[in-house]
């Protein structure tokens, strides 16, 4: 998102790798913190059973995010309209080890702990560019 704000105040291209034919799952700063509180707040007990790797000791691994893969192109349309600048793109290939999809499976965090994500990505985009402009005195 910041690469992308950026570039759209800076007047400079945004790059697009694989035609922006990808999808990403973008959460927004606050749902994180809200899933690292609900872990704070809700430590895991000590049982002793063994867990993945072997460990006896108390923990939990949870994937915090979103959950719900969104279309680049629906982004920097989102993007464009926050701002009220029209992208320009600056297409590339597709990078070496990328992944055309990404999304978080939060359903360990969502069962143990309650968490949701509640941040809209239409939301998500209006807050962060209006504190991105706060930020940055524009």
């Amino acid at each position: 998102m910041w690469i992308f704000t950026e570039a759209l105040y800076g007047g400079k291209p945004l790059p697009l790798f694989n035609g922006g034919n990808m999808r990403r799952d973008f959460t927004f700063i606050d749902d994180i913190v809200g899933g690292v509180v609900a872990c704070l707040d809700s430590p895991p007990a000590d049982d002793g059973t063994a867990k993945a790797g072997g460990s006896t000791s108390p923990h939990a691994l949870y994937n915090i995010g979103n959950s719900r893969s969104e279309a680049l192109e629906r982004v920097i349309g989102l993007l464009e309209k926050a701002t009220g600048r029209k992208a320009m793109l600056e297409e590339k290939p597709m990078q070496a080890g990328d992944v055309m999809e990404t999304f978080a499976d939060i359903g360990a965090i969502e069962r143990d702990l309650g968490f949701r994500p509640r941040t809209p990505i239409d939301e998500g985009i209006c807050r962060f560019v209006r504190w991105f402009r706060d930020y940055h005195n524009l």
